[in-house]
C-alpha cells in the first residue's frame, strides 16, 4: 500500500472513530485554524492560484493534505479519485497579433484593444477569422415567461451582435419585470454569451457602463487580460465587451443614435436593427488542454436511511493567479478575500465537522475554475458523485466578512426555498437578526458556485451574499458602525485586483461567525427528516434531478 492510500485509510478510520459518539450539535469553528489557512491561500507563494498555473496546483495539493490531516473521508464514487475530481476544459489566450476593425462606408474604426474593446474566443479556436454584419439586438434576452423576444425570429447566423448587458427595466406599470431592481440571470453577461451561440453568431460584444455591469471596466479588461477557459466546443468564436463611448461611436459612424436604441430596447415591440457597419476580425488563441481538479471529502451520516442523502458545503479555491506585463513585471492576484476566505472557512469547518457527525452526510466541496464561468461546478453537476435526487442542499461561501462581528446575517437567496425558514431559525439561537432584504442589483445569486447546484434544481445560496456583493450595510459589533460598513463597500474596489491581499490585521471574528453560520445551518439541514425545496413559482422548483 502506497502512502497515500495508507493515509486515506487512517483518515476513514479516524472518521469511523468519531461515528461511533452519534450526531451532535454543530461545533465551534476555529478563529485562529480558519486564519492559518487563509493566510497560506492568500500568500504569494501561491502565486494567486491561478486556473491551470503552479499556483492552482499548490492550492490543490494543501486542500487534499488537509483534508487527508483533518479526516475527512474521499466520496464512494467512480468520479472521485481519492478526494479529487477531475475537470478537463480548454485554456485560450488572445494574442498581439489580434485585431478588430469596424468599417462603415470609407471610414475604419480600429478601437484600442484594453482601454476600448476586449475580446478573445472559446471552445479551443486557435484562429478566428470574421467579416460580418455588426447587428444591434438590444439586451439580446429570449424569456417566454417575461413576453419578451428581442429576436423576432431573425436570422442572425453568422453576425456580430452588440448587446447591452442587464436586464429590461422595470417600469411603472410593471415595476417586477424582470424581478424589478434585482438583477435576473438574463441580464449576465454568461447568458448573452450562451444566448449568442445559441442564435449561431458569429461573435457578440456587450455595452459595458459601470451602472449595467455593475463593476468599473477593469473587471473584464482583466478577465481578458488572462488566460480564459471554457468547456471544449462550448462559446463564440468572438466573445467580448466595448466601452460605452466606443460603441457610441461606432453607432454614429453608421448613421445611429445609441441612446435612441437603448430606449427602443426597452420596449417588448423591439426588433433588432442591422447597422451601416461590418465587423473585420482576426482571433488568433494560444489554446492548451488542462485538467484542473475539484477537491471534495466528506463526513459520513449516522442515520441509517438519511446517510444516503447529503448537505454540501462548498467554496472555489481558485482565483486569477499570476502574470507578467510588456515590460516585465510580475503582478499576483492574490485573492484573499474572493475566495481564500470561503476555502480557509471549509476546512475550518471541516475540521471539527469530523468530530460531530450528522444524520445526513456532510459532503465538502472545493470547486476549481469558479473564476472561469463557475467550470469546475458545473463538472460536479454534470457528473456528480453524489446523487443530485439525494442532496439536501448546497451552501455556499464566496468572499467573506473580513471586517468584524455583525449582529445580524445576510442569506438573499435563501428566500427562494424554505432554506430561508431553517436560517431564520439558526439565526434565532445564535441572537442575529436576518439581514435586511436588498435587491439583487449585481446578480449576486448567479455570481457564485451555488447557481449550478440550483440550475440543476438542488436548493442553494450564498450566505452571507450580500458581504460578496459589497453592500457594506451589515450591523457591526462596533463602533462608528459607518466606518466599519465603509471598509466592506470599498472591498468592491479591490475586487479583481492586486489589493485582494490578506492582512495580519484583520478581524477575522465576523468571517468565523459566519462560517459559524453556515455550519449551524447545514447541521440544522443535515440532521431534519424532510429535505428543503423550492417555493412554487420558482423556476428551479420545475427542475427534475
Amino acid at each position: 500500500m502506497s502512502l497515500k492510500w495508507f493515509l486515506y485509510a487512517a483518515a476513514a478510520l479516524f472518521a469511523g472513530e468519531a461515528l461511533a459518539a452519534g450526531p451532535q450539535s454543530a461545533p465551534i469553528v476555529s478563529e485562529p485554524s480558519l486564519r492559518a489557512h487563509l493566510a497560506f491561500l492568500a500568500d504569494d507563494l501561491l502565486e494567486g492560484r491561478g486556473t491551470g498555473q503552479r499556483g492552482g496546483e499548490l492550492a490543490v495539493r494543501y486542500l487534499e493534505t488537509q483534508a487527508l490531516r483533518i479526516g475527512l473521508q474521499p466520496l464512494p464514487s467512480p468520479q472521485v479519485h481519492g478526494f479529487l475530481q477531475s475537470v478537463k476544459i480548454i485554456g485560450s489566450q488572445t494574442l498581439p497579433d489580434s485585431y478588430a476593425e469596424f468599417i462603415s462606408g470609407n471610414q475604419i474604426m480600429k478601437p484600442v484593444s484594453g482601454s476600448e474593446i476586449v475580446f478573445g474566443s472559446s471552445g479551443g479556436r486557435t484562429e478566428s477569422n470574421l467579416d460580418a454584419q455588426v447587428v444591434f439586438v438590444g439586451y439580446g434576452i429570449r424569456a417566454p415567461e417575461e413576453r419578451w423576444d428581442d429576436f423576432k425570429g431573425t436570422d442572425l447566423k453568422g453576425k456580430l451582435l452588440i448587446m447591452m448587458v442587464n436586464d429590461p427595466q422595470a417600469t411603472a406599470d410593471e415595476p417586477q419585470r424582470f424581478g424589478g431592481a434585482a438583477l435576473t440571470y438574463y441580464g449576465r453577461w454568461t447568458y448573452k454569451y450562451e444566448e449568442a451561440a445559441r442564435q449561431g453568431a458569429a461573435g457578440v460584444l456587450l455595452i459595458h457602463t459601470t451602472p449595467s455591469a455593475t463593476y468599473a471596466w477593469n473587471v473584464p479588461q482583466t478577465s481578458f487580460t488572462h488566460e480564459r477557459f471554457s468547456l471544449p466546443d462550448v462559446g463564440n468564436a468572438m466573445e467580448g465587451w466595448l466601452q460605452e463611448s466606443t460603441a457610441r461611436q461606432l453607432f454614429a459612424a453608421a448613421g445611429q443614435n445609441l441612446d435612441q436604441l437603448r430606449a427602443a430596447a426597452e420596449r417588448r415591440d423591439f426588433r433588432p436593427v442591422s447597422l451601416n457597419l461590418r465587423l473585420h476580425a482576426k482571433v488568433h488563441s494560444r489554446v492548451r488542454q488542462v485538467e484542473q481538479f475539484n477537491v471534495i471529502g466528506m463526513v459520513p451520516g449516522t442515520d441509517p436511511v438519511l446517510k444516503k442523502q447529503a448537505v454540501v458545503y462548498s467554496a472555489h479555491w481558485d482565483h486569477l493567479g499570476i502574470e507578467t506585463d510588456a515590460s516585465g513585471k510580475t503582478h499576483i492576484f492574490n485573492g484573499a478575500i474572493d475566495n481564500a476566505s470561503g476555502s480557509a472557512a471549509l476546512l475550518a469547518m471541516a475540521e471539527t465537522a469530523v468530530t460531530h457527525p450528522t444524520r445526513r452526510t456532510q459532503i465538502f466541496l472545493w470547486p476549481c475554475a469558479e473564476e472561469q464561468y463557475l467550470l469546475g461546478s458545473a463538472a460536479y453537476i454534470t457528473n456528480p458523485p453524489w446523487p443530485l435526487a439525494a442532496t439536501a442542499a448546497d451552501l455556499n461561501l464566496d468572499s467573506m466578512n473580513f471586517v468584524a462581528r455583525t449582529r445580524d446575517i445576510g442569506v438573499e437567496g435563501s428566500e427562494r426555498s424554505n432554506l430561508y425558514q431553517s436560517a431564520q431559525k439558526v439565526a434565532g439561537k445564535m441572537k442575529l437578526k436576518i439581514a435586511p432584504p436588498a435587491p439583487d442589483l449585481g446578480g449576486a445569486f448567479f455570481r457564485a458556485d451555488h447557481f449550478n447546484f440550483a440550475r440543476a434544481g438542488v436548493p442553494a445560496f450564498n450566505v452571507g451574499s450580500a458581504v460578496f456583493s459589497g453592500d457594506g450595510h451589515f450591523d457591526f459589533d462596533k463602533q462608528p458602525k459607518q466606518v466599519y460598513q465603509q471598509q466592506m463597500k470599498d472591498f468592491k474596489g479591490h475586487y479583481h485586483t492586486e489589493q485582494d491581499r490578506y492582512r495580519p490585521d484583520w478581524d477575522l471574528s465576523g468571517m468565523a461567525q459566519q462560517a459559524q453560520f453556515t455550519l449551524n445551518l447545514g447541521y440544522e439541514v443535515a440532521n431534519t427528516t424532510l429535505m428543503p425545496v423550492w417555493h412554487q413559482g420558482e423556476a428551479f422548483a420545475n427542475i427534475k434531478r
